[in-house]
């Protein structure tokens, strides 16, 4: 058996193992092109998003982005998150990523 294989029990008691999927599934967030689209990731829709608000709320933006919705509770995404808008922000920008442990309840 694989470390990278995972098994789980669904609701109707079988059991699967699955390998490195378990990383492509979340890596298609920051990059789409992996599924064949031809589209930003999460992490770039979130700049351009902030980057079409006033100059004078960005910095509050920036420093208050919410992880939410059941695709958040993915192990390390509100890591990869920081460092993804970190790499796009401006230097002098502090990002803060908030990603509450309830998330998966919180969609908008």
């Amino acid at each position: 058996s694989s470390s990278l294989e995972k098994s789980y029990e669904l609701p109707d008691g079988q059991v699967i193992t699955i390998g490195n999927e378990r990383f492509r599934a979340p890596e298609a967030l920051f990059q789409p092109s992996v599924l064949g689209l031809e589209s930003g990731g999460i992490h770039v829709t979130t700049f351009n998003s902030i980057m079409k608000c006033d100059v004078d709320v960005r910095k509050d933006l920036y420093g208050n982005i919410v992880m939410s919705g059941g695709t958040t509770m993915y192990p390390g995404i509100s890591d990869r998150m920081q460092k993804e808008i970190t790499a796009l922000a401006p230097s002098s920008m502090k990002v803060k990523i908030i990603a509450p442990p309830e998330r998966k309840y919180s969609v908008w």
